[in-house]
């Protein structure tokens, strides 16, 4: 198969062909339609994620259909189409996989980083972390739902029952969870990179009440505040338009240093909190809201070799919606 691997941090991807990978007993053998390009993929190729498996395929958002299965796999069907997400595998036997919150296991096992990912023309993955996908969505436009929204829907669902909800950073990841909140009768204020007019106007046409810079004052008092912008500086900014007893999601894996901040800003029972990676049952829950929201994703495809580029062209902040590489 063809493959783009990532030898070394800092360097770009080097396309290469290598043997199909094999199936464990619990794993399936994909042949991937499509595979998401996510900021994530930008952090471990710049070194910011310090623990990936090397060389690596990249790529977490992949969907693929079953063409051959370990012999403990008796949840899908050769053929079947399926999603497989970030979360790749976990201990399932430490306290947090035990409470329900396999997101934060120690021994966790994560695709594209610490596993072959999707960047390639098959992949491997445990039948226990991959999900059916709804028929509605092609391939390219699946790929999106299994990272930008999956970890958009689980800060969403941590800003609570905030009914005004201010999104910095719309891309990928907003763009989608702002049609969820939309539907669910809550109000978006989104926030892009300033002079970012073109992007202001995405987010309006996504559903967003309002659009602004993220220096800008939203029109009202927010309830909430999710962060997918990697911008340290960004929280303090986002706590000051933030009511009291209203949270600030960041939902970013990585993100650069918080500054300092007058407690004042923060009192008034205000939560800042993180988001790290997501569960099976989050991807259960969105990928059967996803439909029924009328959720549509904009994406902006690629050929396997032109991985490169689209890695590039998402730092620049040229992608309009989602990046993906297709491999048909």
């Amino acid at each position: 198969m063809r493959a783009m691997i990532l030898e070394r941090a800092r360097s770009p991807l080097r396309l290469v062909e290598m043997p199909l990978p094999t199936c464990g007993d619990n794993e399936v053998l994909l042949k991937v339609g499509a595979c998401g390009v996510c900021r994530t993929d930008l952090h471990i190729l710049d070194g910011e994620l310090t623990r990936p498996k090397l060389p690596l395929i990249p790529g977490h958002e992949i969907v693929g259909t079953v063409v051959a299965k370990g012999k403990n796999v008796e949840r899908f069907a050769i053929g079947q189409r399926l999603g497989v997400p970030w979360l790749g595998r976990t201990c399932g036997h430490c306290r947090y996989c035990l409470s329900g919150r396999e997101n934060l296991c120690d021994e966790a096992q994560f695709t594209g980083y610490t596993l072959n990912g999707g960047y390639a023309e098959y992949a491997v993955a445990d039948q226990n972390f991959c999900f059916p996908l709804p028929p509605q969505y092609a391939d390219a436009e699946a790929a999106p739902l299994l990272c930008a929204g999956l970890i958009g829907y689980r800060a969403l669902a941590a800003a609570g029952d905030a009914k005004t909800i201010g999104i910095y950073g719309f891309g990928a990841a907003a763009h989608i969870i702002a049609q969820v909140a939309h539907w669910q009768w809550r109000k978006v204020f989104a926030f892009t990179k300033p002079g970012d007019l073109a992007g202001q106007q995405f987010a309006r046409e996504m559903g967003a009440d309002w659009a602004g810079d993220s220096t800008a004052a939203p029109p009202e008092e927010m309830d909430a505040a999710i962060l997918f912008a990697p911008v340290g500086a960004l929280v303090p900014q986002a706590l000051r338009h933030t009511a009291k007893g209203g949270t600030v999601v960041c939902a970013g894996i990585h993100m650069s240093d918080v500054p300092g901040f007058p407690y004042s800003i923060l009192w008034g029972e205000r939560v800042v909190r993180s988001i790290a990676n997501l569960t099976r049952r989050d991807g259960e829950e969105f990928l059967a809201i996803a439909p029924r929201a009328g959720v549509r994703t904009e994406v902006e495809t690629f050929r396997l070799e032109q991985a490169n580029e689209a890695l590039e062209r998402l730092r620049k902040g040229e992608i309009k919606g989602a990046a993906v590489l297709v491999m048909r």
